[in-house]
């Protein structure tokens, strides 16, 4: 798990309590905030995961460039 994925984790979850907050206390600004944050964080996190598959395809790769006569 990379810093993205880590920051996208937290910008889910608290996006996900300032929507609650907002529809509880009937804010929709602060509603639209934190579905603005929540896709923010989605974002980051799918950015995160692709970076990992890339590291990881890298890595396979030059690991079969190694095993390579």
């Amino acid at each position: 798990m990379n810093s993205n994925q880590v920051n996208g984790a937290v910008d889910d979850v608290v996006g996900s309590i300032k929507r609650k907050a907002g529809k509880l206390t009937g804010n929709t600004p602060l509603q639209v905030k934190g579905i603005a944050q929540q896709v923010r964080g989605k974002a980051e996190n799918t950015l995160g995961k692709a970076q990992d598959i890339v590291r990881r395809s890298d890595r396979e790769t030059r690991a079969q460039q190694d095993t390579r006569p």
